[in-house]
């Protein structure tokens, strides 16, 4: 935690521009293929449900940081007072006692103004492992970094099959013989002429100079430079646009080539999954948000990002869903000099340059990514398995940690390269703790804790405008149902696929 130094300030558009970079990365990616299998209808109304729903968990983590600022300028205030009190001085006489809560008048007053302006702003930037620490229980944060660190295993696991996928596919350049658009290449088909390795083999030789080109960075503290941030926004929004309008000039031309159902219910797991993963920032939401100047709108402009982001995603879904008779787990592998979306691949260079540029996008931004998130995974490895007040051997804390943050990403990665099946297992359970659960019990035990110390007088005006109880029971079942709705669809999948292979 620190306090947001004025120079690293921004307006609120910037700031609203950076968590709209966030949230559409690796989870849009995977978006067209699950909601084709879903069926256009189904999947235009999860992905709007879960953007409305994933709002309002978003003003829960606002307020919980407004309430974390309020409890640590409590605690600045009462250790002063007991330092003025030491030291033989008087402090001030009012009711901020450590006793006695605030309690401000009912009606509105100058104190009652400024004691909101004093608390209940978002000056410092608290992390969310900082929140929980504050709110819950030794117990209560121990499950917030357990989920976490799922969530980040999930990620880097996504990360290196992605990177790894895309480059075997560029560089595998066998084609089978009759090879025609409806069909698909399998794994077991070569990469190259001739009895070499196959694309499997070449996928897991690829993940492996993948993670150790960029896994000991991990053993390091590096920090993402803000042109370096730049840099990948630029390329996101370029590859974004380019197989959107590419998307468009394919159903213009050719006219729909897929087929999707209007809703089939065996694509909910994935769809789902994807979803949840899609719509992730709430982990990040400190780290972005504190340095907004302007905060006094902040929950109509996140409303505002949250509606382009949903309208952004339907349009990247429906026009892959349609454009596309087959489309891979990874939207921009359909787009490649190989792609199974496009079968009249043009000589043109510039096209061909397109081309590659989209099959390997996921390679540059993900890689400048990759040592970010494992980093962070090991910090929180370290806050969980550590005391702070203890002393470790350096072997423990410079070897095991960095070492747990690779080693099994790189094994989940190796065991399978499916991405739907790994983004819809971490979206669905791991993502759904993070989007879902853990931002309501912040918000819930924020409120007690906050009425208890700072009072009930004093409003805080970054509340939630979901504040009934009904909105956080809403929350907490339908994050459970849909997790036991997505844990029943993938043991029929799985059961259904066995008794086929039988």
């Amino acid at each position: 935690m620190y306090e947001q130094d004025v120079g690293d300030q921004y307006p609120t558009w910037v700031g609203l521009v950076y968590i709209f970079n966030l949230i559409v990365g690796t989870g849009a990616l995977t978006l067209p293929a699950v909601f084709s299998r879903a069926g256009w209808a189904l999947g235009l109304s999860v992905i709007l449900v879960l953007a409305f729903i994933s709002f309002i968990t978003v003003t829960f983590v606002i307020e919980a940081m407004a309430s974390a600022n309020a409890i640590v300028t409590w605690r600045h205030i009462q250790h002063r007072k007991r330092v003025l009190q030491t030291m033989g001085e008087s402090g001030p006489s009012n009711s901020d006692s450590e006793d006695t809560p605030l309690v401000a008048p009912l009606i509105a007053s100058p104190e009652r103004s400024d004691m909101t302006y004093r608390y209940y702003v978002i000056r410092d930037k608290i992390e969310m492992g900082q929140m929980a620490s504050i709110f819950f229980n030794r117990f209560g944060t121990t499950l917030f970094y357990l989920c976490f660190a799922v969530y980040l295993y999930g990620d880097l696991s996504i990360y290196g099959a992605a990177v790894a996928k895309s480059l075997a596919d560029v560089a595998c350049t066998y084609v089978p013989k009759n090879f025609t658009c409806n069909d698909t290449i399998l794994d077991t088909e070569f990469c190259w002429d001739g009895p070499t390795l196959n694309r499997l083999d070449a996928y897991r030789i690829f993940l492996t100079l993948f993670v150790l080109s960029l896994g000991p960075f991990v053993f390091f503290n590096v920090q993402k430079t803000k042109y370096l941030q730049l840099l990948t926004s630029g390329m996101r929004w370029l590859a974004f646009t380019i197989m959107i309008v590419y998307a468009l000039k394919n159903l213009f031309l050719y006219g729909p080539r897929g087929d999707p159902p209007t809703a089939s219910l065996a694509g909910i797991p994935g769809l789902f999954g994807a979803c949840v993963y899609s719509f992730m920032c709430h982990h990040s939401l400190p780290a972005l948000v504190s340095p907004i100047a302007n905060k006094s709108m902040l929950n109509r402009f996140l409303a505002l990002d949250y509606m382009l982001i949903a309208f952004f995603y339907l349009l990247l879904a429906l026009t892959g869903a349609f454009a596309f008779e087959h489309l891979d787990d990874l939207y921009t592998l359909d787009f490649g000099p190989r792609g199974s979306g496009d079968c009249s691949k043009s000589n043109n260079i510039f096209m061909l340059l397109l081309e590659y540029f989209l099959a390997l996008f996921p390679v540059f931004t993900l890689s400048t990514s990759f040592p970010i998130i494992a980093i962070t995974l090991r910090n929180n490895l370290e806050s969980l398995f550590l005391n702070e007040d203890a002393s470790y051997n350096l072997c423990l804390w410079k070897l095991v940690f960095p070492f747990l943050a690779v080693i099994p990403p790189y094994l989940i990665a190796m065991s399978t390269k499916d991405l739907s099946i790994l983004v819809g297992i971490t979206g669905s359970y791991a993502g759904a703790g993070i989007q879902y659960l853990i931002p309501t019990f912040l918000v819930y035990y924020a409120r007690q804790k906050t009425n208890k110390v700072i009072g009930l007088g004093v409003v805080n005006k970054f509340a939630s405008p979901f504040s009934g109880r009904c909105w956080l029971i809403f929350v907490v079942v339908w994050a459970i149902a849909c997790m036991i709705l997505v844990s029943v669809n993938f043991v029929q999948i799985h059961l259904n696929s066995f008794w086929i292979d039988q």
